[in-house]
């Protein structure tokens, strides 16, 4: 595969020097140019004024340049990402890495870390979280988990009829996931994707644990059943193999940045400038005109840091992310009055919707034990030599074996029957029956079998473990994310997550441990509970957690717990529960005076020639994992942008 065709000026003698004539290897970034003597181009250089630009180059943005660049290769496009490029490295496109990213000092992701709550904790001590995100070319399309789980019709109809966005219903959205994606998991599936660039598959094994889940569940939950695909909005509470963003045909991560912007190389006028933030959009007479950016200190420590700036005659896109866009509106002086005046920004826009509406999904991941033989991936994840190299010539050869997975492998898109709602606590069923009861296609919770000591991988003792992860899908709890720096894009941010700030979400994780805990010790290969993450029962309680090595059998009735067993639960969740890095919200695409930040076509209000396009703009959350929704979403802009200049064949 050819290097990216990325265009540096040396500062010493002004020649431009192209990045295909290095040799990258599998490098993360162009480590082999010497950053104190490369620089991105000058502003004075005609070569830097661009058609549009793209402050961001995650997953949206470079789905949405690429067609653009497709379709009409002589637009000047610049893409200026703040992380390094992707292509070829392992980290990237071997699945059973992306552990890897997530990693002190990754060069691959960013940590936010959100101011503490009071609702988080242990009840005296207010905790914060942390919520990583992608920082790279491809954004988290080249680090997430690879899961493969879109929203449900109904979720979107709300975004076109709830906020008010013609266009953005269903019945034109989904189309548009399609576009993406190659479904390979299940040929007969209508719902699906047919010829698009990112392959979906099943992965390169299918291993004893989910295998067993699928046994359990049948006999136990057998109300539910079994489906090929527990994503499909029309099988819902069915219990299945979950596909994954990996092609099958060569076993590698499906990230846009090889699908959308690696393959146009030689397209001399799509340009990516990595290890640089984007530190505002320039604004002239209510129009912008341009960025202006810096390099990173993190991948290049020597570079000058004076700013640089690019121009734009048609459009500045914006794609930070839902953590890195509002943030560049801000410092370009479009947000809340209050906020901006606080760091002696000039506003240009009032919009007190920016930052505002953070949503994300909300996790716990209780562990057990497993047989020595159930295929679990602990050893791959943390990083033994010997056992990655077992499995490397299979991989090599088709794909296949365990470094083409991500070791999960099965679950259910879970929504609870009417006498279970019952049963979940009175704020949860004021939210049901305002959210969910009328919409049979959202579930509740998406729960699955996950072959790894999720969230204790560094801390257990050497074994073979699992969970029946429980990721909650749609919290009602809201945060926000604003700047603390006018100048600084890397200062760290004025957070909060917002996580069980409603109570509705803690009775509903509350209830989905519960759930969880059932399923798992049912289970032929369960070996006992990993006491450090589950409750703490008191002293006594039939719902004491155990370290019993024998699974119960599938009609033990259900564990009893008492309103004191409850309440420690509600501490546990407290403790530990995280992120599913689903974040969204932040720029809401909605009525400018219900707090909305872009219109239906993305336009930002209040200034022209400004568009936003990633997550950010989502006005409610799905779900389901969001990798499908982003690509949606980068469909729908380049269409938009298409319509706007004239450009066919999008």
């Amino acid at each position: 595969m050819p290097t990216p065709n990325i265009v540096f000026v040396h500062l010493a003698t002004s020649k431009k020097v192209h990045l295909k004539d290095y040799k990258l290897g599998t490098l993360r970034y162009p480590e082999n140019i010497d950053s104190t003597t490369f620089s991105a181009m000058s502003p004075t250089d005609p070569a830097n004024v661009f058609d549009i630009i793209f402050a961001g180059g995650g997953a949206a943005a470079c789905i949405t340049a690429g067609r653009l660049a497709a379709a009409d290769p002589s637009l000047k496009i610049l893409i200026v990402e703040a992380g390094p490029h992707t292509q070829e490295d392992l980290a990237h496109v071997q699945p059973a890495r992306f552990l890897s990213h997530m990693v002190p000092g990754s060069k691959t992701m960013k940590f936010l870390i959100s101011q503490p709550s009071a609702k988080l904790g242990d009840g005296v001590n207010p905790r914060f979280t942390i919520v990583p995100a992608g920082q790279c070319l491809g954004g988290g399309s080249s680090v997430n988990f690879v899961m493969y789980n879109r929203g449900v019709p109904s979720e979107y109809d709300d975004w076109e009829t709830k906020f008010q966005n013609p266009g953005w219903g269903s019945k034109d959205f989904v189309p548009l996931m399609n576009k993406s994606e190659t479904y390979q998991a299940d040929p007969s599936s209508k719902t699906r994707g047919r010829s698009g660039p990112l392959g979906v598959s099943f992965g390169g094994c299918f291993n004893k644990l989910p295998q067993d889940f699928l046994q359990m569940v049948q006999k136990y939950d057998k109300d539910r059943g079994i489906s090929l695909d527990s994503s499909d909005p029309d099988h819902v509470n069915t219990y299945g193999r979950w596909a994954k963003w990996i092609n099958q045909k060569d076993g590698r991560r499906s990230d846009v940045a090889h699908a959308f912007i690696y393959p146009q190389t030689e397209n001399r006028n799509l340009r990516v400038l990595t290890g640089h933030f984007v530190n505002r959009v320039i604004i002239e007479n209510g129009r912008a005109t341009g960025i202006e950016y810096t390099p990173s200190p993190q991948l290049h420590p020597d570079a000058p840091s004076e700013p640089v700036i690019a121009l734009a005659s048609k459009w500045v896109v914006v794609s930070g992310g839902s953590f890195g866009s509002p943030l560049i509106l801000e410092r370009s002086g479009i947000g809340a009055a209050a906020i901006l005046q606080k760091y002696g920004i000039k506003q240009v826009v009032d919009l007190p919707g920016v930052g505002e509406r953070y949503q994300d999904h909300q996790i716990i991941a209780p562990v057990y034990r497993a047989t020595e033989d159930s295929g679990t991936f602990d050893k791959i994840f943390k990083g033994d030599a010997e056992e990655i190299q077992k499995w490397t010539p299979q991989w090599l050869k088709d794909g296949s074996g365990m470094l083409g997975s991500n070791g999960i492998d099965a679950g259910i898109k879970y929504r609870p029957t009417e006498a279970q709602v019952k049963t979940i606590g009175p704020a949860f069923q004021t939210r049901w029956k305002e959210f969910y009861a009328d919409h049979p296609d959202r579930s509740v919770m998406t729960m699955g079998c996950v072959s790894f000591c999720f969230g204790a991988l560094d801390t257990a003792p050497s074994g073979s473990y699992y969970t029946i992860g429980v990721v909650f899908a749609q919290p009602s709890s809201l945060g926000h994310i604003h700047i603390t720096s006018a100048t600084d894009p890397g200062a760290h941010p004025d957070f909060h997550a917002g996580f069980l700030d409603n109570e509705d979400d803690l009775e509903g994780l509350v209830w989905t441990y519960k759930i969880s805990r059932e399923l798992a010790r049912r289970m032929e290969n369960y070996r006992g509970e990993y006491a450090p993450t589950h409750p703490v029962f008191p002293e006594g309680s039939a719902a004491a957690v155990t370290e019993d090595p024998t699974p119960v059998p599938i009609d033990t009735p259900d564990i009893h717990y008492t309103a004191e067993d409850d309440e420690a639960i509600r501490t546990y969740v407290r403790k530990i529960v995280m992120t599913s890095w689903h974040a969204l919200g932040t720029c809401a695409m909605m009525p400018r005076e219900q707090g909305g930040v872009v219109d239906s076509k993305l336009n930002v209000y209040g200034v022209k020639g400004l568009k936003v396009a990633d997550l950010s703009i989502a006005p409610q959350n799905v779900g389901g994992n969001t990798y499908s929704t982003t690509c949606g979403i980068g469909e729908k802009a380049a269409l938009i942008l298409a319509e706007e200049l004239g450009i066919s064949g999008v």
